[in-house]
Parts: C-alpha cells; sequence; structure tokens
C-alpha cells in the first residue's frame, strides 16, 4: 500500500521537499554515477506525486497516540518510496510531461514503480484532459514505458552520460495493464 501526495511545489512541506531531492539524488546522481544539475529551475512550476509507505497507526486505546508530525500536514513517520513530477505544458516539451520518475531502493521489485506511473498517469489525465504525454525515458527503461501506452518518438541520445529516448502517449490512450490497450 501506498499513502500518495500530490501537490504544487509551494504547498509541500520543507521535508516532503527534503524527501524528494534525497531520493532523487540518491538514484540519478549516486546509483548513477551520474553528476548532473537535478535543481533545473523547474521544479516550481510543477505538481510533485509522493508515495509513502502507510504511516504507523495508533494503538485502538489511544496507547502511543503521537503529537503532530514535524514532517508536514499529513505526514509521519512514512518512508518515501516513489516520486515523479508532473510537468505542465509548454515548460519542457509543447505536451505535458511526467519525469524524474523514481522508486527508492526499498521499493525496487516491490511493484512500486507500476503503481507510481499508474497513479501519475490517472493525475496526469486529471489535469490535463485528452493530452498526450511527452517523457524522456532511460533508453533501458523503453520497455517499461510501453506497458502503459507510450511509443518510442526518437531515436536514442545521449544526456548527462544516459542514454535516453523520447516517448509519447497518444491522447484517449490508455493502458489496462500488459498488452491490454483500450481507446
Amino acid at each position: 500500500m501506498i499513502d500518495w501526495r500530490f501537490a504544487r511545489f509551494d504547498e509541500l512541506s520543507p521535508r516532503e521537499i527534503h524527501d524528494l531531492y534525497r531520493a532523487r539524488a540518491a538514484a540519478f546522481v549516486v546509483e548513477q554515477n551520474c553528476a548532473f544539475q537535478d535543481l533545473d529551475g523547474v521544479d516550481p512550476e510543477c505538481w510533485h506525486l509522493l508515495g509513502y509507505s502507510p504511516s504507523p497507526q495508533p494503538s485502538p486505546k489511544g496507547e502511543g497516540a503521537k503529537s503532530p508530525s514535524p514532517l508536514g500536514e499529513g505526514r509521519d513517520e512514512g518512508e518515501l518510496l516513489a516520486y515523479a513530477r508532473l510537468v505542465p505544458p509548454g515548460v519542457k516539451f509543447d505536451e505535458p510531461s511526467i519525469g524524474r520518475v523514481v522508486t527508492t531502493q526499498a521499493a525496487r521489485g516491490t511493484g512500486r514503480g507500476r503503481a507510481l506511473m499508474k497513479e501519475a498517469l490517472a493525475r496526469a489525465e486529471k489535469l490535463w484532459p485528452g493530452r498526450p504525454i511527452r517523457i524522456g525515458a532511460q533508453h533501458r527503461l523503453e520497455r517499461f514505458y510501453e506497458d502503459f501506452g507510450f511509443v518510442t518518438a526518437s531515436a536514442p541520445y545521449d544526456e548527462d552520460g544516459i542514454l535516453h529516448v523520447e516517448m509519447v502517449r497518444p491522447a484517449g490512450r490508455v493502458r489496462q495493464g500488459r498488452g491490454q490497450t483500450v481507446g
């Protein structure tokens, strides 16, 4: 189970901003051994989808009740497991985009990456109904994104030493699961 938090940048708590930058740096800078400028000036214009592990629940008798959390509104002890940013049209591409898609090491191999993309696509459809979505995907993840209805729209290109491809998910294309496209 994942507790989703979806907000514009200026609505995030300092702890949530810390969590998302920590997850992004761990995956994109440290694990991939790729020195690049993650803080690209785009975050303040975007929506941010954060997926946390469920917070511990107090006992039914109120034992162990917790004081208000310093982690931000609605945040408690949950750990950030998954993150994506939703980029409005005209910021990165003419189309809306989903980027900085990451699951933490603790969440990999659990299906949470698929849950993240499903949630991100649902949120994008609500923000920008009927619009195609364009992404810059790492080439090695092309098949993953194809499972969500994306089709390759460019030749592979180098971005910060990692091969990428542009991919587009046409408007109205809803992927129900592996190999099942509706629309």
